[in-house]
């Protein structure tokens, strides 16, 4: 299993676009062997791919994502409470999916972000394009945090892939 995680991410391309006082950007894109529609239909199910390391309750089954404008990426805790990660601010089924908000310890800062993640039929596979850009103030500014935070997003979208492509994301 460690080998397929390895292979999928080789063929991923990742990039830190810029990183500066104002704000980051970041870049990762990788092909999945399904269609744009199945890959869309896939991110809903975003309680099945997420690295549960990558939420505050510990479990990828509190996420949630309702693919549609105003539909919520949220997280419920085991207390009760809840997480607003992010909005869906542009939805358009097998083509595009763009959301708005803060992700993990950016929601600590004076932040906000907008993650589009376009698809692209290439072939018999989809070119996903995930672009993460955030802006706001930081203390000591962003450059250290765009290399943390491109790892992890490009992590979600590997996964996603191996979901998609085999039932389960790559470990």
């Amino acid at each position: 299993m460690l080998v397929a995680g390895l292979a999928a991410a080789s063929a991923a391309r990742a990039d830190v676009v810029t990183a500066d006082a104002a704000g980051f950007q970041i870049k990762n894109t990788l092909t999945i062997n399904s269609t744009p529609d199945k890959v869309y239909a896939a991110l809903s199910r975003i309680d099945q791919w997420w690295n549960p390391q990558h939420t505050f309750s510990g479990k990828s089954a509190n996420l949630s994502l309702q693919t549609r404008a105003g539909g919520c990426f949220c997280e419920k805790l085991a207390d009760g409470g809840s997480v607003q990660h992010m909005l869906v601010i542009y939805a358009a089924p097998g083509h595009e999916l763009r959301l708005n908000g803060a992700l993990g310890p950016l929601q600590t800062e004076a932040a906000t972000g907008v993650l589009t993640l376009s698809l692209k039929a290439k072939g018999g596979a989809t070119e996903l394009t995930e672009i993460y850009t955030v802006s706001g103030w930081t203390k000591g500014g962003w450059g250290d945090w765009a290399s943390g935070v491109d790892a992890v997003l490009l992590e979600q979208i590997t996964r996603l892939k191996g979901y998609v492509e085999t039932g389960k994301p790559v470990q």
